[in-house]
């Protein structure tokens, strides 16, 4: 748990990084899209997918067993949604600036793209709140012997109670044709 302790904590950093770097991005003039926002868009993308990454491997550990463990998982869920969204938006982003080459009537300012890296920098700094509190919960956790024993036992009690995995079924007979 100390090593996705660290993790969750290093996301929220990141997230705001990202997020002034769009902010930056779209007080320019993006001439070139391609290489001005697709760097923060596949950074963006990468980063959706370490922590969806993450959430899953927190989901099948003893953490959704500990206290709040599957409250702050729904937590982190939605906050990898919102970093997807963000990296969606990013490439959004790209293609309204790159319709002026294909449509004449395409807006051949950049504040459709603008708009994008706004939604795509609120996303992330909303997902970067709730990762900051997720990571400061977990670590008071760690960091306290009555609730790490209190986690230990709310672990216990869950194996204790899970279901046992149920035999799986006999395979079908084949069919006779007559």
């Amino acid at each position: 748990m100390t090593e996705h302790t660290r993790l969750l904590g290093e996301v929220a950093p990141a997230l705001e990084q990202l997020s002034a770097e769009a902010a930056r991005i779209r007080n320019g003039e993006i001439a070139k899209p391609f290489r001005e926002i697709a760097p923060l868009s596949l950074q963006v993308h990468e980063l959706a997918m370490k922590c969806t990454r993450q959430v899953h491997d927190l989901s099948v550990s003893q953490y959704p067993a500990m206290k709040d463990g599957a409250d702050n998982l729904a937590l982190l869920a939605g906050a990898c949604s919102q970093i997807s969204l963000a990296a969606t938006l990013c490439n959004l982003a790209i293609h309204h600036r790159t319709e002026i080459l294909l449509y004449e009537d395409a807006d051949s300012t950049p504040a459709t793209s603008r708009d994008q890296l706004r939604r795509a920098g609120v996303e992330m700094q909303r997902a970067a709140t709730t990762y900051r509190a997720v990571a400061r919960r977990l670590s008071r956790r760690l960091a306290s012997f009555s609730e790490r024993a209190e986690d230990r036992q709310l672990i216990s009690a869950a194996q204790q109670h899970s279901p046992q995995q149920a035999p799986s079924p006999p395979a079908p007979a084949a069919r006779r044709r007559v």
